[in-house]
């Protein structure tokens, strides 16, 4: 396996482990990787050699490692440092480049400093603070656990440092002016019919629900094809959900339905959009007919659209991912979606702590593929490419013709 490759898949297991979990994982890749292991492990991770180093001890037991009932016993443990000293949180988002915690304005949350940098900075004015703990208070404030390594496709750390700052700005400056900010994806496709869906839910013992043995296809009534757009300034999304196939066409007539049904409704004063969205897909940056249907939705309500695109390989940082995909995911895990109207029904009924509405609609229209665009059409499109990045940053203009 590439190196590149493989640190990132041990960094993205990592920061959703426990504690102790982290920490063995960690020690099995120092040990691994050989001499200079530990310390490239704590450069990637931003973990203390005394964690790991504890993590190596517990590997190197010769009785098998037991699996721990908790963390720690009951009252075990320091207290906090942020009950003890509760500035530090307010001080840690100041540090951070985009100091922007807190703030729905604030598209993206990482940081390019290491775990050691910021605690040495905290420590600078006057809190006794470790990277470990660090680590721990930026996760549980929304910040991922990111490696600074080359990306094959999306350049240095660099250019999606950069990237991810523009779309910050961008985002702002769109908010500040009463313009609405949307991302978008579309969600993997579901069978429909009486098939098992994964998870599990509470019934009545030996209620559960009877599903079909085998996921074939033909037993069902087809594949819904979900469309999410989710307005980052006001906290709700809607989702479409189509019957055919995921097509450029397809993902730009969702986005019309929440103009029409929401956002036009919500922004009546808007003198532009912009939309966050992955690379690729029906939505990417390379796909002509999404800029030619958006051509033509931009003509429709006569307003600029202006597109910002996640760097290839980081589209989890895609705000509608996390905060209103995965909760409709959790909503209608291990219950069978055998309808279209149940699909809906879940859909609409998601409901999270942060008081997130989603609406849902079913698209019955049958979309084409293999559609291809000329030359001649994509140089009809009023396109201003943005100075940074302008494959991943453009402004589609209304037409006159």
């Amino acid at each position: 396996m590439d190196n590149d490759k493989q640190y990132t898949w041990w960094i993205k297991a990592i920061s959703g482990a426990d504690e102790v979990q982290a920490r063995r994982f960690a020690a099995a890749i120092a040990l691994e990787m050989g001499r200079g292991g530990v310390s490239r492990v704590v450069e990637l991770t931003g973990m203390s050699h005394l964690t790991i180093d504890k993590g190596i001890k517990e590997l190197k037991k010769t009785e098998k490692l037991e699996i721990p009932g908790r963390l720690r016993s009951a009252g075990g443990g320091r207290k906090r440092i942020e009950n003890k000293d509760p500035s530090v949180i307010a001080d840690l988002e100041k540090i951070m480049d985009e100091n922007t915690a807190g703030d729905n304005m604030s598209l993206l949350r990482w940081s390019n400093k290491s775990t050691y940098r910021i605690a040495d900075e905290l420590k600078l004015i006057g809190h006794k603070i470790d990277p470990d703990t660090v680590g721990r208070i930026l996760k549980e404030n929304d910040y991922s656990l990111q490696s600074n390594i080359k990306n094959k496709e999306g350049g240095s750390s660099e250019d999606r440092d950069a990237q991810f700052r523009y779309i910050n700005e961008k985002g702002k400056e769109f908010m500040n002016n009463g313009n609405p900010v949307i991302s978008v994806d579309a969600k993997k496709k579901e069978l429909i019919g009486e098939f098992k869906n994964p998870g599990r839910t509470w019934n009545k013992t030996g209620e559960a629900t009877e599903v079909n043995v085998y996921d074939f296809p033909n037993l069902g009534v087809g594949k819904a094809a979900p469309y999410g757009i989710y307005d980052t300034g006001r906290n709700e999304g809607m989702v479409n959900v189509g019957k055919s196939h995921e097509t450029s066409e397809f993902a730009v007539e969702s986005i019309r339905q929440w103009w029409f049904l929401m956002g036009k409704e919500r922004y009546p004063d808007a003198k532009g959009l912009m939309i966050c969205a992955d690379g690729g897909g029906s939505n990417g940056s390379r796909n002509r007919g999404w800029k030619i249907h958006l051509r033509e939705l931009v003509n429709q309500i006569g307003i600029p659209i202006t597109v910002c695109y996640y760097p290839p390989g980081t589209s989890k940082w895609n705000k509608i991912e996390h905060r209103m995909f995965s909760f409709i995911s959790m909503n209608w895990r291990g219950k069978p979606l055998v309808n279209f109207e149940t699909v809906i029904k879940l859909i609409a009924t998601t409901k999270t702590r942060n008081g997130i509405t989603v609406a849902a609609r079913v698209d019955d229209k049958e979309y084409a593929t293999g559609i291809k665009h000329s030359d001649k059409e994509m140089e009809k499109l009023r396109i201003e490419p943005h100075l940074l990045h302008p494959k991943w940053n453009y402004t589609i203009l209304p037409q006159n013709d």
